[in-house]
């Protein structure tokens, strides 16, 4: 069957948090969701709060700045709904509501103000959103507090807020990592027992800047923040490693800026006592978090339980103009090749992949053919489509570098091969050359693609035609195609 078209919309999203305010623009094309404007000012709102009970004074001003800016790119743009939020830092700041009120007055934006409860449930409804089967405990570090929430694989339980910000760590003194680490231990240690799981999902700025810096120290072949996987070790040497640095030493690191370095060696601390104190294996990053929590609500059920990734890859694909039967026809007509490939991430996995790479068939058609296969290879490694892992990503873009017509080596050769096993790389190529041998012998109709079948048969691959389109459809550019995908596969040839 096509898939289902659906209208797309534009909804904006401004989150007011202790450290950054942001805005960020989404367009929706069904379960696709793609940012396309993002800023933020870190105007730091709940530095004082632990001290002086209120509002950051220079925090106001630089927020107030930030919010009448993103009032006129409101009035400019028009989304179709705007989603307004603050949470901690405005939700316990004594002159709270005022900020609120002034906010309304000087910019028409009307806040909602998140209890620790929603934003904990927010945030884990954000994480769900980009990665739908997570299955653990959604840890979002802001400025002031940490919401720790579980995930069970279908939806989001019971969740909490604990003080484990940087500025409510910090409490208005120098950085003293012993007195810090006490103090994490002292939260965590009565409600370790109610979050222990061996996944962590990390939500907010700091994290997903630490985990920049581990990229970097692992010479990291992707900057693909989301979805990027540490393991309990490698997360405990980096936080080590920031937390003993200095600010200045920090903003010398890629991607730290300097107000980051103010508040990266707390979130290096309270990562730490997150993995002593929850039996942690895997840190997972989530580049979503409350802003798309709060959008994932307002979609309906039926888009709402929807693979984001065969979306995502549907919405990619379908901007070509290409006949939206023919992902579908591909997909039954490599069935039989597919069933003889070896497993790449297991058989569920394996199909949910086969059908995302059929709906990417078309990708590069509208692109230069000189230049064709690398930018497509780039495109779908380095896509912003969620519910997708590093390791999935360089499978797709492998599939389409067999599609077009790329050697077994691949543009990015090094990262393909730290992140698929040998089994992955033969499932991905010997799938890029049946999707390309269909393409090829069809001329991507999906009409012509039923007249004829491919069968792995008795140590052959078989091509057949229905009495008629012998001629049109098994010819010499046909030959070519199929003896790739045989040779690829280890097979005999028989048209």
């Amino acid at each position: 069957m096509p898939d289902i078209e659906l209208p797309g919309r534009e909804i904006a999203a401004i989150d007011i948090g202790s450290n950054s305010v942001r805005l960020v623009l989404y367009r929706l094309e069904g379960r696709a969701i793609w940012t396309v404007f993002n800023e933020k000012v870190l105007a730091g709102l709940g530095r004082d709060l632990p001290t002086t009970g209120k509002l950051s004074r220079e925090g106001v001003s630089m927020a107030m700045t930030a919010l009448r800016r993103f009032a006129a790119v409101l009035e400019g743009v028009r989304p179709h709904t705007t989603l307004i939020a603050a949470t901690a830092a405005v939700r316990e700041a004594k002159d709270g509501p005022d900020f609120c009120r002034r906010v309304a007055e000087e910019t028409g934006l009307v806040i909602r103000v998140l209890s620790g409860e929603e934003e904990a449930k927010y945030a884990a409804m954000g994480v769900l959103a980009g990665a739908p089967s997570a299955h653990g405990v959604s840890a979002d570090m802001g400025g002031t507090s940490l919401e720790l929430t579980h995930l069970n694989g279908h939806g989001v339980e019971h969740g909490m807020t604990l003080p484990l910000g940087p500025f409510a760590l910090a409490e208005g003194k120098g950085f003293d990592a012993a007195r810090i680490k006490t103090r994490i231990d002292e939260r965590l240690r009565p409600v370790a027992g109610q979050f222990r799981s061996d996944r962590l999902y990390a939500v907010g700025g700091a994290w997903r800047t630490l985990a920049q810096v581990q990229m970097s120290l692992k010479s990291y072949p992707l900057k693909v923040v989301h979805q990027y996987e540490m393991s309990a070790e490698d997360a405990l040497e980096t936080a080590r490693l920031v937390a003993q640095q200095s600010a200045a030493g920090l903003a010398k690191l890629p991607g730290v800026s300097k107000k980051r370095a103010e508040t990266l060696p707390y979130a290096g601390l309270v990562l730490e006592g997150l993995i002593n104190n929850l039996g942690l294996k895997t840190i997972e990053m989530s580049a979503w978090g409350v802003r798309e929590g709060l959008l994932f609500e307002t979609l309906d059920e039926t888009v709402r339980t929807a693979d984001p990734l065969l979306a995502g890859c549907a919405a990619l694909g379908g901007r070509q103009g290409i006949d939206p039967a023919l992902p579908g026809a591909l997909t039954r007509w490599i069935a039989d090749i597919v069933a003889a490939l070896p497993t790449a991430f297991g058989e569920t996995r394996d199909d949910v992949l086969t059908r995302a790479a059929c709906r990417l068939a078309d990708l590069g058609a509208r692109l230069h053919p000189d230049h064709r296969l690398e930018l497509v290879f780039d495109q779908v490694l380095r896509a912003p489509v969620a519910g997708i892992s590093h390791s999935e990503r360089a499978f797709l873009a492998s599939v389409m570098n067999a599609r077009y017509g790329g050697g077994s080596a691949t543009p990015q050769p090094d990262a393909v091969n730290r992140l698929l096993s040998d089994d992955a790389r033969r499932r991905a190529r010997a799938l890029g050359l049946a999707i390309r041998l269909a393409c090829d012998l069809s001329g991507r109709s999906a009409q012509l693609l039923n007249s004829a079948a491919a069968r792995v048969k008795g140590g052959d691959l078989r091509l057949t035609a229905e009495h008629g389109y012998d001629d049109v459809l098994l010819g010499e550019q046909t030959k070519k195609r199929a003896k790739a995908l045989a040779e690829a596969m280890g097979l005999g040839l028989s048209i």
